[in-house]
């Protein structure tokens, strides 16, 4: 019988057909091992001329066991014995042996299928693993090379040389401030005044020159300018920044200056400060410049570091070619068995409900009521006709090979002798009736 499942639904495990079922089944039932306990449990072939269990069970197999084949996938067994009992016991006997070998030759099959799939399975996904471990290794080896990083470099590589611009023209005009403020100190003469010994003055007059606090208030204005247009990242902000913070020590150190020079005159008040905030100013400025140069040398290295990503994305693409190629054809390997795995759980769960593909008594065995051998009547005609022609033979060769002389020329012939009488045949008198 078929599977009650159809198998667009759950495709069976067991790919051989009925017929070769049933040739495999038969094999296995007709053993010599599965014979032999056949006979030791029906005490067969007890008077049997059979020397061994091995040509009792030759003798079962080829003579008294028949298996014949009827329309489809249908076929009849029989067995022939001494006693009715018997034949129906035997006959059933193999039924049963019929059903449980199909059902269990299905089970294994079933579940060797599914461990076959489940090593293969795990074999898979071993590989799989490892292909994704090589993939992440070399995905992070590799970081910022990769093709799928190749617009992001591009872009990178644009907004650092942008950068790399502001900062040089920048660095420009604060190296331009620079020669400016190294001029107006010597131009000035200015810088004896600073190794001259105080003077005290009362008053301090009203400086031409801004001083360090009113410096102060103006860069602190201008950075609320910048950071309505620039971000706290921005190379100019950063310096105003810093810039601010000098300013801010400055202020501190005059207040504290003119606290300490107490009296002097108003013009070498000025001048101090004056020299102060230029040299205070030279070295903000110094020190911008030395702070933007780094930036420069930082973005040249940058600007290279993306150079050699853009120009190694064309080779890392090959190799991630290779590896993606590998890791997706285990990829579908995997998801194949992963799918086969399941339908053969679904088919082994189908055999075990055993409501897969069997063996169905469709006529259970009968006790026979008449034996089928030996036929009387045949065997009675075929006496007749045997001993009919039996004696046509026998008398034939003895009318052939009886010696005598039969009739008066035969003798004359035979011994060449004169008959002296002959004696005639005598008939038998009939009776007539009125």
């Amino acid at each position: 019988m078929p599977q009650r499942v159809p198998e667009s639904v759950v495709q069976p495990n067991g790919t051989t057909r009925a017929s070769e079922r049933l040739a495999t089944i038969t094999q296995q039932i007709l053993s010599r091992t599965e014979l032999e306990k056949i006979i030791q449990e029906f005490d067969l072939y007890n008077t049997h001329s059979a020397d061994t269990p091995a040509d009792a069970s030759e003798w079962m197999r080829t003579h008294d066991i028949e298996i014949r084949p009827l329309k489809g996938d249908a076929f009849r067994l029989g067995f022939a014995a001494d006693r009715p009992e018997v034949a129906k016991g035997v006959v059933d006997r193999l039924v049963s042996l019929f059903i449980v070998q199909s059902s269990a030759d299905q089970t294994i099959a079933a579940n060797g299928t599914d461990q076959f799939l489940e090593v293969r399975l795990a074999e898979a996904r071993k590989k799989l693993v490892d292909n994704e471990a090589q993939l992440a290794e070399y995905r992070r080896h590799h970081n910022g090379e990769l093709p799928t990083q190749l617009d992001a470099n591009v872009r990178g590589l644009h907004d650092t040389e942008l950068q790399l611009q502001v900062v040089a023209e920048s660095l420009n005009r604060d190296r331009d401030r620079q020669l400016a403020l190294d001029r107006s100190i010597k131009d000035a003469g200015l810088a004896e005044l600073l190794e001259k010994p105080a003077k005290a003055e009362a008053t301090v007059g009203t400086a031409a020159t801004p001083t360090a606090a009113q410096q102060l208030e103006r860069a602190e204005a201008a950075l609320k300018r910048l950071q309505t247009t620039l971000t706290d990242q921005h190379p100019d902000v950063v310096a105003l920044r810093q810039n601010i913070s000098e300013l801010r020590k400055r202020a501190e150190a005059e207040g504290l200056r003119e606290v300490a020079l107490g009296a002097g005159s108003p013009a070498d008040i000025l001048r101090r400060r004056r020299v102060e905030e230029l040299r205070a100013e030279l070295a903000a400025v110094t020190n911008q410049i030395a702070q933007k140069t780094a930036e420069s040398d930082r973005l040249r290295g940058l600007l290279v570091a993306y150079h050699r990503r853009i120009e190694s994305a064309p080779a890392r693409e090959a190799e991630i070619a290779a590896l993606t190629r590998d890791y997706d054809t285990l990829q579908q390997t995997y998801r194949g068995l992963l799918a086969k795995k399941q339908e053969s759980e679904i088919a082994a769960d189908l055999e075990r409900r055993q409501i897969g593909a069997h063996f169905k008594v469709l006529d259970p065995a009968a006790l026979p009521t008449e034996p089928f051998a030996p036929n009387r009547e045949r065997l009675y005609a075929a006496a007749v006709v045997a001993a009919f022609i039996l004696s046509t033979i026998f008398a034939l060769v003895l009318e052939q090979f009886r010696r005598g002389l039969r009739t008066q020329d035969e003798e004359i012939a035979t011994l060449g002798l004169p008959v002296l009488a002959v004696i005639p045949l005598v008939a038998p008198r009939r009776r007539w009736s009125r």
